[in-house]
């Protein structure tokens, strides 16, 4: 996932409907509880000002060269408080974490840049960090893998 960006940003390519649209859902307000500053990351209020992501997610900032050890890094430390990463894409990690009381908690960390600047090493890039609202789990269970129809009640 987070490989797949430092390879994008290799080769200049990271997918600039990043800057067109923000990842579905980022309804956080403040700062997610178990996310915190790492070294390497400075705190971005604004997220850039880009993708309207102020006020919608939590955001740091490192330069692009940067940017993909440091998503490792916050990887890595939400392991260690129980958040597994369960999906995402290129640029896009979402977390889950159980519940004492059973469901699931849901956040994802999304690694974005001002595309319509040239992609260099020490351009600023951002991770911005946003809870998903509800019980990530019970939407899972309710929609049947691909390829399945779900049960007809009888």
């Amino acid at each position: 996932m987070i490989r797949s960006f430092l390879a994008a940003t290799a080769v200049l390519s990271l997918s600039t409907a990043v800057q067109a649209q923000a990842p579905a859902p980022l309804a956080a307000q403040g700062q997610p509880a178990d996310v915190g500053l790492l070294p390497g990351a400075e705190l971005s209020a604004d997220c850039g000002g880009l993708n309207n992501l102020a006020g919608r997610a939590w955001c740091v900032t490192a330069p692009l060269g940067e940017v993909g050890a440091l998503a490792d890094a916050y990887i890595a430390d939400l392991a260690t408080k129980g958040w597994l990463a369960a999906g995402g894409d290129e640029n896009r990690v979402v977390f889950v974490k159980r519940r004492e009381a059973g469901g699931c908690d849901g956040m994802q960390m999304v690694a974005f840049y001002d595309t319509s600047k040239t992609a260099v090493a020490e351009l600023p890039a951002y991770l911005g960090f946003a809870t998903i609202p509800g019980d990530v789990c019970a939407t899972a269970a309710a929609t049947p893998p691909a390829g399945q129809v779900p049960a007809r009640p009888q």
